[in-house]
Formats: C-alpha cells, structure tokens, sequence
C-alpha cells in the first residue's frame, strides 16, 4: 500500500506515527531494522525527515539506534516490559489522583460516553477498535494532572504501552472484559474521590496485565527455541 504524506504539520511526526502503529501492531517485529533509504523510497519523503522520525521513535522507546546496524525495532522483555507497567502504574496514580482532586461531576460526562462505547466494543467483539477507544480514555485523563512534566513523559510513553496493551488484547480474548471492568472501577472512585482504592485498583490491573505480556512473551521464546532445536536434528 502506497502512503504519501502532507508537510501540514510535522512531516516527521507523521512518518513516526505511522511506523509507530505498525510496531505497536506487530507489523514490524522486535529485531527488524528500518532502513531509511527504502522508507524515504516508499513514502515519497527526504531521508532527513525519516531521521529525524527514528530519533522520534527512539524517544517513545519503539526503536533502538545502534551504532554501525542504524534503527532496529526494540525488544520486548520481560524487563523492559515490568519496568514499563511499573513507571505507568505511577504515573497513571499519579493522574487520578490529581483528577480526584480536581475534576467536576460535568467533567465524567465525556468518561461516561467512553464507557458505553467500550461496552459495545466487548459485546461486538471489535478488539482494534477497543484498542484504539482505550487509550482515548487516557487521552482524557492526562490533562487532569496540571503537570506539564507528567503529561509530556506519558506522552512519549504512551506508545510503547500501547504496543504491550495491544499484545494483551490479542493474547486473552477476556482481556477486553478486564479492561473494561478497570476503566469502570477508575470512574467509579473519581464519582466517590476514593484515592486508596484507585491506587489499588491502578497497581492490580498494571501487575495483572504486565504479568500476562510477560507470560506470553516467555512462551514465544520458548516455541522459538524448540522449533530452533527441531531444525539442527
């Protein structure tokens, strides 16, 4: 599929964002290099705009840089992805917390909707378009923590959580029920300004998920490792 693109705003921000949702789906696997002659060749833009894209990607952590093999799509560990659930858990804490504080019974209204969209999405079965739905929950949430420094840290964060979270959809097909369940208890304790519980609530379902990308993970890497042991015999 041929895509150009439109310098109307930041022309590398739009090549980022497009490879970004190829990583973020899979399309594009950790390992894979991206070559910035053949993007550049593909989308009809300058190498430099495809540079300045990678350092883009660098900074939201779907890519590494390395020296003497260019831009390679970033690994997904266990590592990386504990740590990732670990520092979204407090921030995500972090931005409740404040909402909790802040927010007015009107500023639900927008959460609500969300919530009875999400609803259909789990009964019609549409995993992408609950993915996409999801992280406009979130989108909604930052601006509530008055934090420039928060919000632009979750900003460059948000992909590479977005790139385990679609994982998770399409691990468990239940996973679309326990997300929803989250973003309904979230609401629930801003209505009741309970802070303990949705820093207990935030913290379960961060373990819970990042345990289950994890989980799966480990076990790509061993059907890998059999099937690399089968070809030597």
């Amino acid at each position: 599929m041929q895509v150009s693109f439109k310098a109307n705003d930041s022309l590398s921000e739009q090549i980022a964002q497009h490879l970004g949702r190829q990583i973020i789906r899979g399309e594009m696997l950790p390992g894979d290099r991206i070559q910035e002659l053949r993007i550049a060749a593909e989308l009809e833009v300058s190498r430099g705009s495809v540079r300045e894209a990678l350092l883009i990607l660098q900074r939201r952590h779907l890519i590494d840089i390395l020296p003497r093999r260019g831009a390679v799509v970033k690994d997904l560990s266990e590592a990386h992805v504990r740590s990732l659930y670990e520092i979204m858990q407090v921030l995500l804490g972090l931005v409740i917390r404040k909402a909790i504080k802040v927010m007015k019974e009107d500023d639900l209204d927008p959460f609500i909707e969300l919530i009875h969209q999400l609803q259909e999405q789990v009964e019609e079965r549409e995993t992408d378009q609950f993915f996409d739905s999801s992280f406009r929950f979130f989108e909604l949430a930052y601006p509530f923590a008055r934090n420039d420094f928060v919000q632009d840290i979750l900003d460059n964060l948000q992909p590479a959580i977005q790139r385990a979270f679609y994982m998770a959809l399409h691990i468990d097909q239940d996973e679309m029920k326990e997300c929803l369940a989250f973003f309904k208890a979230i609401i629930e304790t801003i209505f009741r300004r309970d802070v303990r519980s949705a820093l207990e609530i935030i913290r379960e379902f961060a373990e819970h998920q990042s345990s289950l990308v994890q989980e799966s993970i480990v076990r790509a890497r061993q059907i890998e490792a059999a099937w690399g042991n089968r070809r030597k015999k």
